[in-house]
């Protein structure tokens, strides 16, 4: 079982979020700061490359006699006492050197630079390795001589500068990670507050209680979930509604048989001859064949709601001829006349359960209602994208003022039938909605008797 919380899941997608937003800008800072670094110092060895050009400009114009390379000490990058001054300039102390060249020679550098086994560089900016360290070492040629001033200051100074930048913004954040993680979780439960408002509303309330929840005061991204729950409420009541209506009006009619089959009984124990019992146990079979059928009625009704749909494709014509041999014995027995024809591809994708709970439903009452050697045509066609079943007899019709309201439960024509529940054209309406269909009732072809079309999606 899940346990996890609305508020822990959104903490667990934000959260990763803002911590690799931290992760890319401290590597864009990281780029950042190396780049600009990079040129700050290049900058000051141009510049410090031109002034130990103006303090030794003298000394290497002078012809002097050639008397070797001469180590400078008035200009010696090792500071000496200077780093009294600042013990952490310890760091930097031996991180840059000098050699000044004439004709090819060096004729000054300072204590740190590299021995003579390390040739001249090239003019401007280059990279090398020397004594297992990197250096930047930039090369200034003073024009019309020979004379090129070397400057060099190992790359590790600019990388440790870098590293310590990111710590002294590292720290900081590491702990402001904590802090934001804190205030984007206080954030989250703010913005659930409403949510929680609504589940607590739903929560306590009682069974009984389907009233619409006010919507008035919920933000613009809620709204469509309050009213659809506001739906659904009055989707609920109104069923609700038609199952109190529909047990109360199954209760009334199964009373009335089970009245007279009661009734009946007690005629039978007092009957006095043979005859008058045969007639009453009679009266008890027919009595008690309705009941069966109204109680197939109603379970067939309540299967439509609950079924769950199974579509696959149906050939139509085939299949109803199916279901019509199905009524061979009564059809015999009423010499009707049944015609099938129309269509044979047409093939229709729908639940095949409960389209022969519907089309047993319309042919029973064709075959009811039509007269003994009347006749019952079956066509199959489509239209659009609708396959199409009609079915029409010669029937005594239903008026066109009542065809909406034979539709509704319980409801049944003022006709010389009266065995009927009145259920087979509510159950045919209902699972018409659960399979997407529709039906429509008209006069039949011949003037007299009732047509129904019954349109499926085709497949």
């Amino acid at each position: 079982m899940n346990n996890s919380t609305l508020t822990r899941k959104l903490f667990l997608r934000i959260a990763p979020v803002v911590v690799v937003t931290i992760v890319v800008i401290a590597a864009f800072a990281f780029n950042s700061a190396t780049r600009e670094i990079n040129n700050i110092y290049d900058a000051q060895l141009i510049d410090d490359a031109n002034v130990i050009w103006s303090l030794l400009r003298h000394p290497l114009e002078k012809k002097a006699p050639d008397r070797g390379a001469k180590q400078i000490d008035d200009i010696d990058f090792n500071m000496d006492n200077q780093l009294a001054f600042n013990e952490d300039a310890d760091d930097y102390a031996d991180a840059h050197m000098f050699r000044a060249w004439v004709d090819g020679n060096i004729r000054f550098y300072s204590s740190t630079a590299f021995l003579s086994d390390v040739p001249q560089q090239k003019v401007g900016f280059t990279t090398l390795t020397y004594g297992g360290d990197e250096w930047r070492i930039y090369s200034l040629p003073i024009p019309k001589s020979t004379i090129v001033i070397e400057l060099g200051e190992k790359i590790a100074l600019r990388e440790t500068l870098v590293s310590n930048i990111l710590l002294n913004l590292f720290f900081p954040l590491l702990v402001l990670v904590p802090v934001i993680g804190f205030l984007i979780w206080l954030g989250i439960n703010s913005g659930l507050r409403t949510i929680h408002g609504l589940v607590r509303q739903i929560r306590t309330r009682s069974p009984d209680d389907l009233s619409a929840i006010p919507v008035e005061d919920l933000p613009r991204d809620l709204l469509p979930l309050g009213r659809s729950i506001n739906q659904l409420l009055e989707k609920l009541g109104q069923s609700l509604t038609l199952e109190r209506r529909f047990s109360d009006l199954a209760a009334h009619q199964l009373r009335t048989p089970q009245a007279s089959m009661k009734l009946l009984l007690r005629m039978l124990e007092n009957s006095d001859n043979d005859q008058e019992r045969q007639a009453i146990i009679s009266d008890l079979v027919a009595s008690n064949n309705r009941t069966i059928h109204l109680i197939e009625q109603l379970l067939r009704l309540a299967r439509v709601s609950h079924h769950p749909l199974s579509p696959k494709s149906v050939t139509l014509y085939h299949w109803v001829a199916s279901v019509i041999a199905e009524f061979g014995n009564i059809i015999t027995s009423r010499e009707l006349d049944v015609v099938l024809d129309g269509d044979e591809t047409v093939e229709v994708k729908t639940d095949e359960s409960l389209l022969r709970m519907m089309v047993t439903n319309l042919l029973d009452n064709a075959i009811k209602y039509t007269p003994v050697g009347g006749e019952i045509r079956i066509s199959i066609s489509s239209e659009d994208e609708y396959g199409r079943i009609s079915i029409s007899d010669s029937g005594p019709g239903i008026p066109p003022h009542e065809r909406e309201a034979v539709f509704q439960r319980f409801y049944r024509l003022n006709t010389l039938h009266k065995e009927g529940a009145g259920l087979g054209l509510a159950i045919v309406a209902d699972t018409a909605d659960r399979l997407s269909a529709t039906v429509e009732l008209s006069s039949s072809r011949s003037g007299n008797g009732l047509q129904v079309d019954l349109r499926l999606p085709l497949s």
